[in-house]
């Protein structure tokens, strides 16, 4: 570490030398698998670069209307920016869309109709899905109560998809199977992208109608393809998370072929109407300049999350995925052992955040959960988990999840502030 930054970091920040010690070899030891994250990194940089040059973006796109939002070539630009670059036929990016769940839920429920059977194969859905689903809760609005039924299959003892059971529960009623890539509030790694297209050929070669469908959330630009690249028929996501380069302000996507957009726009707005209205309230400018940026972005999180398990590691606590395991989200989970230490951890983070750094976070009953949550986000956009991040069901075994960083040098300034914070509440000792 630089004399300078470690000065300011001791005498101005009150990080210990003990704590830069090992931060410092963490880095060094991690630091040469860092040439093919900066490699994925250019390759989707120019990838955004080109699809934006091949949709002639100009500065009209960025100017808004009124009203029912008619004829809006910025909102029309970006769809078809977002349809290029994940290589499907059509694509829904709105600021109305309020966070991933949002995005999920129009996919599933502009698709599946009463008879239909979904099937999740990655095991149980993120917590907040499951009302909608129908897994948990009252059932209102939620696809059990429209009557579409629910199985799952559970990952394999090593992570992997289960694609003998997969084969296995396909019956006359599937018509839809998914993937969460992300690992949600589970102790697994990602699914990868290679993973994700033997699950796909797996599925189609027992009945090619059935819909693949996979949450990306959080795993966009985090290889060189994504999933809709091989062979998933539709993709939903935030953009509060990767794709939005931590500048948009609101909004989700969601891409695939044209037939299931076309259904999905109608659950949105409503049938006739579709995708033709939906006012973007000036946002276009933002989420394009985020898309742009967001392949940098990813990359600065990643090597943070690497950053992270890493240190972890040397301090003698299980992390999930390896510092030196491939990744194909940003989330790095820390299984911590107690709900002071998971609270320790994440005021840490709180405590590294540009914006609301004097706030102090609590587990609070958050709506969608089933368990008592604690969020820290000190973000320019509330909620961003692409920017520095970390929350946790408080529940056995007390495991922390870390994401984000729009940069790597603060992603590691909140390595840096969670491993503190559990030394001076005398959780951890050198």
């Amino acid at each position: 570490m630089q004399k300078n930054t470690y000065k300011l970091l001791t005498e101005k920040m009150g990080i210990s030398s003990e704590v830069l010690n090992i931060i410092e070899q963490a880095e060094l030891e991690i630091s040469a698998g860092f040439d093919k994250l900066d490699d994925i990194k250019s390759y989707n940089q120019y990838k955004v670069l080109e699809v934006l040059r091949e949709c002639r973006l100009s500065d009209m796109h960025f100017a808004w209307n009124t009203g029912y939002g008619y004829d809006d070539v910025g909102r029309e630009t970006l769809e078809k920016a977002y349809a290029r670059l994940f290589n499907t036929e059509d694509a829904i990016v709105r600021p109305l869309i309020v966070n991933g769940t949002h995005a999920l839920t129009l996919t599933l429920t502009g698709i599946l109709r009463p008879g239909d059977e979904i099937v999740y194969c990655t095991g149980a859905p993120y917590d907040t899905l499951e009302e909608v689903i129908g897994i948990r809760g009252e059932g209102k609005g939620s696809l059990k109560e429209f009557g579409v039924t629910y199985k799952q299959v559970d990952l394999l003892e090593n992570g992997r998809i289960d694609l003998e059971g997969v084969k296995n529960i396909i019956n006359g009623k599937t018509r839809m199977m998914c993937v969460q890539r992300a690992t949600g509030y589970g102790w697994r790694k990602a699914i990868t992208i290679p993973e994700i297209q033997e699950w796909v050929e797996t599925v189609k070669s027992v009945n090619p109608d059935i819909i693949c469908m996979a949450d990306n959330c959080y795993g966009e630009f985090m290889d060189v393809n994504e999933p809709t690249d091989v062979g998933v028929d539709v993709i939903a996501g935030s953009l509060i998370k990767n794709p939005g380069g931590g500048l948009a302000l609101s909004g989700g996507y969601i891409a695939g072929r044209k037939d299931l957009i076309e259904s999905i726009s109608y659950r949105m707005t409503s049938p006739g109407i579709g995708k033709e209205c939906g006012l973007t309230f000036g946002q276009s400018r933002s989420m394009f300049q985020g898309l742009f940026m967001a392949p940098s972005v990813v990359c600065g999180a990643v090597k943070g999350a690497a950053l992270c398990a890493k240190v972890f590691e040397k301090l003698g606590y299980e992390v999930c995925p390896a510092s030196n395991e491939e990744r194909s989200d940003i989330i790095q989970s820390v299984k911590l052992g107690s709900a002071d230490a998971v609270i320790a951890f994440c005021q840490g983070i709180q405590e590294a955040a540009p914006v609301d750094s004097h706030v102090v976070p609590e587990p609070w009953a958050m709506p969608g959960y089933s368990d008592p949550v604690i969020m820290a986000a000190g973000a320019f956009v509330q909620g961003s988990s692409i920017e520095l991040s970390a929350d946790a069901p408080i529940r056995e075994p007390y495991i922390v999840y870390f994401q984000g960083g729009l940069t790597y040098e603060h992603s590691k300034f909140g390595v840096i502030k969670a491993v503190q914070s559990l030394c001076d509440k005398g959780i951890l000792r050198f």
